[in-house]
């Protein structure tokens, strides 16, 4: 193969990191090859919005001065990271004209390990708003458009690392997920992201010590790449107090060709209404999953008290980490947050105690239910990818929303429950359009929840579906 351009840039990232370990080629090559299909693509996607190529071949320069050996689990691949986390030296907006002309000081402790795992950093990507809202807009760098058609959203909050992965921007991602920030887009750009449970990957302490609610997680463009990933991304640091030691090797684990016994589907988890086509190519898994020897059983745990849970502790998130932000720029600030920080101020003790307390039911009542099935399946959208001029979505299947967040009730069950959740592809609309089928698995269960993602994508088919040119429908 051509080790340069186009070619370079639709390998797979293991196969990237393996040419990188065995000295077939550079870093330097990598991070031509990205400044080329940056600079032809993303001027109509507007998924990375800060280039840090400078620093990226000085970090790889270091890297190249080390054994191979000693260049870490990536060995001087390149990535990009969500304009939410700080990396030294670079632009930091977090999608808001308050930090506009932001330089960071210092790295996010995720920058700081992913480095030390051989993770050259060479951009940011785009995302709302300090990640508020599943459509990546915002007031500094404008939308990121879907590479699957033009016209349409990328999803957020980390849309743009989804964006930049679909369209040959880059091999692997960084992103975050509170209300579905990695899973959503993954399923709008035909990607796979993933949220782990809290503690796998580490991050920088703001506000909330012990926050649960936000976390850290990878994208790739299928799953073998986004278990290498995950390797690298997992471990204790000391600046995070909820972090864990590694406990697995998720690239070995999905290696072993683990197969689900016994599975449980479900529409919209009797929680959101669905568009009727996204729940069709949905429901149709279960059929292929039967065929390749699973049990199949359409269920879901009661999850009636979600809206309210999740409502509540959303905005009590916001109330703690951007007060001040209200207080000081709220002519600064996009009518979302103002509302979700106002929300969470004006919550009484009784109500932070109600959602509490449900969080905790909620927990104990999903753990029981995946006791008896490996997984819970459901769509990781709940709508097809809509116009980038609409903010969101605000009614699905005849059903109206009250809030700019309520279309993420589905993906929020899994935030409220601890539980690690991937959103893969699993099919196209007749406007070929991706669906992500979104995964949730057991709190801690990574390891068996990426085998079980590896099966579906082999059933399905559907591990090498980007990247793509964008295509202008």
């Amino acid at each position: 193969m051509d080790n340069t351009g186009r070619d370079l840039i639709s390998w797979s990232a293991v196969d990237v990191v393996a040419a990188l370990k065995s000295k077939t080629i550079t870093p330097f090559e990598c991070l031509d090859a990205l400044e080329r299909r940056i600079s032809d693509v993303n001027p109509s996607i507007n998924a990375l919005v800060t280039l840090c190529f400078d620093r990226a071949r000085v970090h790889a320069t270091e890297l190249m001065h080390k054994p191979v050996s000693e260049r870490g689990l990536l060995a001087g691949l390149p990535l990009p990271i969500k304009d939410l986390t700080d990396v030294a030296g670079v632009r930091s907006t977090q999608g808001s004209p308050i930090f506009a002309h932001k330089i960071a000081t210092k790295s996010d402790i995720l920058v700081r390990h992913l480095e030390r795992e051989g993770g050259v950093i060479y951009a940011m990507s785009n995302t709302p708003e300090f990640g508020a809202g599943a459509h990546t807009f915002n007031e500094v760098f404008g939308v990121t458009r879907n590479p699957w058609n033009l016209k349409l959203s990328a999803a957020g909050s980390s849309g743009g690392a989804a964006a930049a992965l679909a369209s040959g921007m880059a091999w692997l991602a960084h992103g975050s997920d509170m209300g579905g920030s990695l899973r959503n887009p993954a399923s709008f750009c035909g990607v796979v992201g993933m949220r782990p449970s809290p503690g796998r990957v580490a991050s920088s302490v703001y506000g909330k010590i012990d926050g649960t609610l936000g976390l850290e997680g990878p994208m790739a463009r299928n799953v073998s790449d986004l278990a290498l990933l995950f390797d690298a991304m997992v471990g204790a640091e000391a600046g995070d107090p909820l972090s864990l030691s590694r406990e697995d090797n998720y690239s070995y684990a999905i290696s072993k060709g683990w197969k689900p016994k016994k599975i449980a589907i479900s529409r919209g988890l009797g929680i959101t209404p669905v568009d009727p086509e996204v729940a069709e190519i949905v429901m149709a898994t279960g059929a292929k999953l039967q065929a390749a020897g699973v049990v199949v059983e359409e269920a879901h745990p009661d999850l009636s008290e979600m809206m309210n849970c999740f409502q509540t502790l959303r905005a009590l998130g916001f109330a703690v980490g951007m007060r001040q932000l209200l207080i000081d720029h709220r002519d600064l600030l996009k009518p979302e947050v103002i509302w979700n920080i106002e929300k969470g101020l004006a919550l009484s003790v009784d109500e932070i105690a109600k959602a509490e307390a449900q969080r905790g039911m909620l927990f104990h009542r999903m753990g029981k239910f995946l006791s008896e099935y490996d997984f819970l399946l459901c769509p990781a959208a709940i709508v097809q990818p809509f116009p980038v001029e609409q903010r969101y979505p605000t009614h699905c299947n005849g059903v109206e929303f009250e809030t700019y967040i309520d279309w993420l009730l589905i993906v929020a069950v899994a935030t409220m429950c601890a539980c690690p959740a991937i959103s893969i592809p699993c099919g196209f609309t007749k406007s070929k359009l991706p669906v992500g089928l979104q995964i949730i698995g057991p709190n801690r269960g990574e390891a068996r929840l990426l085998a079980g993602a590896k099966f579906m994508e082999d059933v399905f088919g559907l591990g090498a579906i980007t990247p793509i040119d964008p295509r202008r429908v």
